[in-house]
């Protein structure tokens, strides 16, 4: 299995717990240094709290899957002080 596919399946564990606040999150690119580059989709590209997301859920999971990644990052992650940032509906 590729890592890409790895790094996939490591996601669809998580996948149903985006979705259900409105989010998902595709793989942009692995770098050669196995360096995840992920675009947080629908509300986690515009959440306040979508860098504990990052960080505590698809970080740990993909880590835990794929021992050989060496970080993840979100081209698109929004400040937790952002003015613009949305929290999903359900979370308010």
């Amino acid at each position: 299995m590729s890592l890409i596919d790895q790094v996939e399946a490591a996601l669809d564990t998580i996948r149903p717990y985006l979705e259900a606040d409105g989010g998902n999150v595709s793989i942009e690119e692995i770098t050669p240094e196995n360096v995840v580059k992920l675009k947080l989709l629908g509300s986690c590209g515009s959440c306040p709290m979508s860098i504990m997301t990052l960080k505590a859920g698809i970080e740990q999971a993909i880590k835990r899957a794929v021992p050989e990644i060496t970080s993840i990052e979100a081209i698109n992650l929004t400040d937790i002080d952002d003015p613009n940032a949305v929290l999903p509906e359900n979370l308010r």
